[in-house]
């Protein structure tokens, strides 16, 4: 295991969760099963509790830990994203599979976890900053899913 481990909580599908994310991410892969030694406020002995795994190179846990702590926008994995085929792809994969839409790049999976697929030219836009950050930002603004050839678009002005 990984000296620093990102560990996201669940409330009883970080298996199911850890599956998808393998399934669906290159670089990515389900890792060890650990289940509960005894009872616990949300389980019983037996049941799978921690969930190693990794996102994108990323180590993470999921936690099994019940119903107490919920997921928000605080926390998000970001992919970047080569071009609109492979935006599409990670997007609708979330999305199709239980989750939502949000803004600018932004969509939740079904577990609640927040995720940003972002084009790697958003980011270039936006670090090259000036006018061009600008019209790129105002252009992503009204975006759920971010359309690759309107921030290109932008980018030239």
């Amino acid at each position: 295991m990984a000296k620093n481990t990102i560990c996201v909580w669940y409330d009883k599908d970080a298996e199911a969760a850890a599956r998808f994310y393998a399934e669906t991410f290159p670089d990515s892969a389900l890792g060890a099963i650990h289940r509960a030694p005894g009872d616990y406020p949300s389980g019983k002995a037996g049941d799978v509790l921690i969930v190693e795994f990794t996102v994108a190179g990323v180590p993470c846990i999921g936690l099994n830990g019940g119903p107490q702590f919920k997921h928000s926008e605080a926390f998000s994995f970001q992919i970047l994203t080569d071009d609109q085929q492979e935006t599409d792809r990670y997007w609708n994969a979330i999305v199709d599979n239980g989750g939502e839409e949000s803004a600018c790049g932004w969509c939740k999976d079904k577990w609640g976890v927040s995720w940003q697929i972002t084009p790697r030219v958003l980011m270039e836009a936006m670090a090259a900053g000036g006018a061009e950050a600008k019209r790129v930002f105002e252009a992503m603004m009204p975006m759920k899913k971010i359309d690759v050839a309107a921030i290109e678009a932008a980018r030239r002005g």
